[in-house]
């Protein structure tokens, strides 16, 4: 396999950490040049995604702060995009240790930020080292129902992530083509076209590796999927994490979208859904204005709702 299709390692900065299986690759998100003691934010992308999925966060950030002010970091989590090397172990946990890495190779305690199945791995690191982190900001994800008690891992991501999964099987003759793949999709699709759609572009294809014969295909290892599927339907611990580090003294802030995966009007959770977890008081809940699960993290008002969460945790510190 030849480099992702965007040569992330020479478009951003970035560093790679040693872990178990691998090296892990870091993006740089930062605008300017922070100095070691500035605030830090590490940001979790969701299972089939990569750290690109937090430019338009990014830039936010930069733009209300200043270039400089915030030092922002982005893994691309093991089995996917620049870390599609690393081999397992792989689970949420895997990613939980990794991200609290992360944490360690920086002076500040870092606020840590998740979308969908990052929500999860920021939730559990959280939980895991509640004195390693400034706080915590979970998006569209970070809370699950019980799963039956037999199901075919399978058939639930394809079920729950249709064309996201469906992709990882599929080669493409070129980028353009990878993107034309993406552009009905019903959620993420009309972004390729938005005000944000270089952002989207440049996040799409960092997803894409060539292999030898010239095609292309997603980076993501399929058995890294399955693994972190599992964590996230089925992992007790993961999925008590965001409880356990609010109670534990990590500032911790939810933040919805009502529409899901699909753009359909039922997202992933509603208010009856949240009312039924039973979350402890110390988390702030907020939904997010007219945004599906993917456009939480691209579209203005997601961006605005996340980097408003960010900014009262980096300020709270």
């Amino acid at each position: 396999m030849s480099a992702t299709a965007t040569e992330t390692e020479s478009e951003f900065r970035g560093f790679g950490i040693d872990r178990p299986g691998g090296r892990l690759a870091v993006i740089d998100l930062s605008d300017g040049e922070p100095g070691p003691e500035a605030p830090v934010v590490i940001a979790v992308h969701g299972i089939t995604a990569n750290g690109l999925s937090w430019l338009c966060v990014a830039d936010e950030l930069s733009r209300r702060r200043g270039p400089g002010s915030v030092r922002f970091l982005a893994p691309d989590l093991r089995g996917r995009a620049d870390s599609r090397a690393m081999s397992g172990p792989y689970g949420l946990g895997a990613h939980a240790d990794d991200v609290l890495a992360i944490a360690d190779s920086v002076r500040t305690r870092p606020v840590l930020v998740g979308h969908s199945m990052g929500a999860f791995v920021t939730a559990l690191a959280s939980a895991r080292a509640p004195e390693r982190v400034a706080g915590s900001v979970l998006v569209d994800g970070g809370f699950a129902f019980p799963p039956p008690a037999a199901f075919d891992i399978d058939a639930a991501l394809t079920a729950v992530l249709g064309p996201a999964m469906a992709r990882l099987s599929m080669r493409f003759d070129s980028p353009d083509a990878y993107l034309d793949f993406w552009r009905p999709h019903p959620a993420l699709g009309p972004a390729l076209s938005g005000p944000r759609a270089a952002e989207v572009v440049r996040y799409a294809l960092h997803d894409l590796v060539q292999t030898d014969d010239g095609d292309w295909v997603s980076s993501c290892v399929l058995d890294a999927i399955r693994a972190d599927g599992a964590g996230v339907l089925g992992d007790a611990e993961a999925h008590a994490g965001a409880a356990t580090a609010a109670v534990a003294g990590v500032p911790t802030e939810f933040l919805w979208a009502p529409r899901g995966l699909q753009n359909e009007a039922q997202g992933l959770y509603d208010e009856g859904r949240i009312a039924a977890l039973g979350l402890p008081a110390e988390i702030l809940v907020t939904p997010i204005p007219d945004v599906n699960h993917y456009t939480a993290a691209f579209d203005a008002n997601g961006v605005t709702a996340v980097v408003d969460a960010i900014e009262r945790r980096l300020d709270a510190d």
